[in-house]
């Protein structure tokens, strides 16, 4: 496979995560609060739920590209699960950060920091496959198994989350579903 090729996945993969996950900010509310989609969409404020908006998107368009670059070299897996990982962590980490700093919540630094986290998971996505570093089947299973793990993670704790600050809705201070 041409690298191309693989390269129009991936930036095809960043527009669909950055659109399906704004669109995911607000699908719940727009379901009626339907119990369904509160395992794929934000169903409150919290930081937890503003990941699953790069987490959801992320794992479907995965689960897309992975059959459309079986044939290439590329280590597809091992580099989804370590873009996932990144992109999840830099959203709280940037979000408390700026919190910290400023004393408050800003609504469209909220959105810039998400659009951030997305553009440097698909950077580390690219440059691990562009590298074609971590090519060793153990490195596609453990990406697998991350993608597995995130996913089952954000439908549980969407439904059974932990009560810890980055579940806690700060506008109800609630966890959960709204």
């Amino acid at each position: 496979m041409s690298d191309r090729k693989w390269r129009t996945w991936e930036l095809v993969g960043l527009l669909f995560t950055i659109a399906l996950g704004n669109l995911l900010h607000f699908v719940y509310d727009w379901s009626g609060k339907n119990d369904v989609v509160a395992a794929f969409a934000a169903t409150n404020e919290s930081t937890w739920e503003h990941m699953k908006l790069l987490a959801v998107p992320w794992i479907v368009w995965s689960l897309i590209e992975l059959p459309a670059l079986r044939r290439s070299k590329n280590p597809v897996l091992a580099a989804r699960g370590a873009g996932l990982l990144v992109g999840l962590l830099a959203i709280p980490m940037l979000f408390y950060t700026y919190q910290g700093i400023v004393g408050r919540n800003i609504p469209p630094v909220n959105i810039i920091i998400f659009q951030a986290a997305v553009l440097l998971a698909f950077w580390v996505s690219w440059h691990i496959q562009d590298k074609r570093k971590w090519s060793g089947k153990p490195w596609q299973w453990l990406g697998g198994l991350l993608l597995l793990a995130a996913g089952v993670l954000f439908v549980l704790w969407t439904y059974r989350p932990p009560r810890l600050a980055v579940f806690i809705d700060p506008l109800t201070g609630q966890v959960g579903p709204s």
